[in-house]
């Protein structure tokens, strides 16, 4: 039995008693065989033998698919055998070495733990319902009861961060009921943590509750039932999500594999490392979770050996601030390990970097682009400039910074003040690209919303949402909210026809268009262009309208006739029909 992977998990906890008590129990039950194998480097203590291990499963590299699933295997196995060990040895364990409950509690928690970072590293929703049948399991069983009442302050903040761990799956998984009662419960953890303790790190926890409250609060319109309780919506891909392809319809047959998920925008909402922006496109790129089979009250270990029997979803890297190094190794990383025949999608969210001068030449690096972090001071959010300007930003990611990926199918989507940076393209290798760009500027009657989120991601992720908060509705019944999300899923495959019948588009589009999660972007973009192009404020600055590289034709797809009856169809429904122009081809 090799516990060399569980050490390694679990090297940046304190001398773990429930692992000691395990150890002494092993050579209790087992007289003459050693729980670790010969040959290590153990002397006779706990703390010796965790100081032998290096190289924490969260010390391996984040980017890259394959060399650290070896080791996260092995721990799940060693999780496996360590969860059955104490369950058939709970007496002796209780009555001979004093086993509390908060430390089966912090087992179960780290390997929910250790669940929620394989969906992180596959991106396979099922898990992040195996993390919450952990987590949920410690809840309900009281795990962590007694904690509070031991004079010790760091075991609280285990409990705490439990919490917040909690809160982070649910958010995921949509539980907004479940997200209500553990922030009321970590509230009162809190206050209870912050008198008991004259601690420095009492500001944080309360930063950490305010961040959540701004996260649950972010959507801009709320979908109630008859009671007035709010509905939780979904906006992961579901069966009848994306437009079918219809017989006869030619689309290219490559599958989105990858996506680079980067968010670098100042005083956006954010939790755990996740923007708003950043947990919208996550969702998009997402099918429905599906349970592992495990019971919800019943902890139990999945085999290692168990994966799912194909792909649901493209695998991500979530970035946030990443420098400028950090995204191009991960993108590195990304572009080295794509199958063939697959998609590459990057996906910024991102503080605009305009030029600094006018250029001789106008190339990819003249245009500026979007900021990614730096080491340098920062005074009330804003990056100290000291560089003369007639150098480019060395922190802004230009268009050509990407170019050396364009070799392989791209996919890109630029939501920024300076999105249009990504028009000046050149497809040098011939290969698929497309670039979905955002407004640089929103209308200034709009009420500003971009702390909660940009309007265009909230478009590409929940486009029925963004066209009633666009129309100046802030709530919805459920029943008239369905029947608009019917009518939108016609709409959206009469723009899957439109693109596939049009004879002047880029083949690039309908290349991608063959993968579930492209064709739903694709067709979502267009509907937002196309609203916006039609809505009365946005008409004020073209500004205010999403563009694209290569340019779509704009009479046979976001100006179309049909797109426009369809639009005006959908106002009349919510009653704003008011808030858009009839005529909208007269002024063209």
């Amino acid at each position: 039995m090799h516990h060399k992977y569980t050490i390694c998990f679990i090297a940046d906890l304190e001398v773990n008693v429930y692992l000691y008590n395990w150890w002494k129990l092993w050579d209790t039950t087992h007289p003459g065989q050693s729980a670790f194998p010969k040959g290590s480097a153990v002397s006779g203590s706990l703390a010796s033998l965790i100081c032998s291990w290096t190289g924490a499963l969260r010390d391996l590299p984040q980017y890259g698919q394959k060399q650290w699933q070896s080791y996260f295997g092995r721990t799940f196995d060693v999780y496996t055998k360590l969860w059955k060990f104490q369950q058939q040895h709970r007496q002796v364990l209780d009555n001979r070495y004093g086993l509390k409950r908060w430390q089966i509690g912090e087992i179960a928690s780290k390997i929910g733990q250790l669940y929620y970072h394989y969906y992180l590293r596959t991106s396979e929703t099922s898990y992040l319902n195996e993390a919450f049948s952990f987590y949920s399991a410690i809840r309900q069983r009281s795990y962590y009861s007694q904690v509070n009442k031991e004079d010790r302050p760091e075991l609280v903040v285990k409990k705490l961060r439990y919490y917040a761990r909690f809160i982070v799956v649910c958010l995921l998984l949509n539980k907004m009921d479940v997200v209500k009662d553990l922030v009321k419960e970590l509230s009162d953890e809190i206050e209870d943590y912050t008198h008991r303790f004259n601690t420095e790190d009492q500001v944080e926890w309360n930063l950490v509750l305010q961040e959540v409250a701004a996260f649950i609060e972010a959507d801009p319109v709320m979908v109630l039932n008859d009671d007035n309780t709010i509905v939780i919506t979904s906006n992961r891909l579901s069966e009848t999500g994306a437009p079918l392809l219809e017989q006869g319809m030619i689309v290219g047959q490559l599958a989105l594999a990858d996506a680079l998920i980067i968010g670098n925008c100042n005083n956006q909402v954010k939790f755990s490392e996740l923007t708003i922006d950043m947990f919208r496109m996550l969702q998009a790129l997402e099918r429905e979770p599906m349970n592992l089979a495990s019971q919800m009250n019943k902890p139990g270990m999945q085999e290692s050996t168990e994966k799912p029997a194909r792909r649901e979803n493209p695998h991500k890297y979530l970035l946030y601030k990443p420098t400028f190094s950090q995204l191009y190794t991960f993108l590195a990383a990304s572009f080295k390990e794509l199958p063939a025949n697959s998609v590459l999608l990057i996906y910024l969210s991102a503080t605009g970097v305009f030029p600094s001068g006018r250029s001789d030449s106008e190339g990819p690096y003249d245009f500026g682009g979007v900021l990614t972090n730096s080491n340098r001071d920062v005074i009330n959010g804003d990056a100290i400039h000291k560089r003369n300007q007639s150098y480019k930003e060395m922190h802004c990611l230009h268009p050509g910074d990407l170019y050396p990926f364009t070799r392989k199918p791209l996919f890109i989507i630029v939501d920024s003040s300076n999105s249009v940076a990504y028009k000046n393209f050149t497809n040098l290798f011939g290969q698929p690209l497309v670039c979905l760009l955002s407004p640089t500027a929103y209308p200034k009657a709009l009420q500003d919303q971009s702390q909660r989120g940009s309007l265009f991601t909230l478009f590409l992720n929940n486009p029925l949402m963004a066209f009633l908060f666009v129309s100046g509705l802030s709530s919805m019944r459920r029943g008239l909210w369905e029947k608009c999300q019917d009518y939108l899923r016609k709409i959206n495959r009469d723009i899957a026809q439109l693109l596939t019948h049009s004879r002047s588009i880029d083949q690039s589009f309908l290349q991608f268009f063959g993968d579930e999660f492209l064709r739903l972007l694709l067709t979502r973009f267009i509907f937002c262009s196309a609203t916006m192009r039609m809505h009365k404020i946005f008409r004020q600055e073209t500004r205010n309208y999403p563009e694209s590289y290569p340019q779509l034709p704009r009479d046979e797809t976001v100006e179309n006739p049909h797109l426009q009856k369809h639009i005006l169809e959908l106002a009349s429904i919510l009653d704003v029909r008011n808030v858009f122009m009839e005529n909208t081809l007269d002024d063209y």
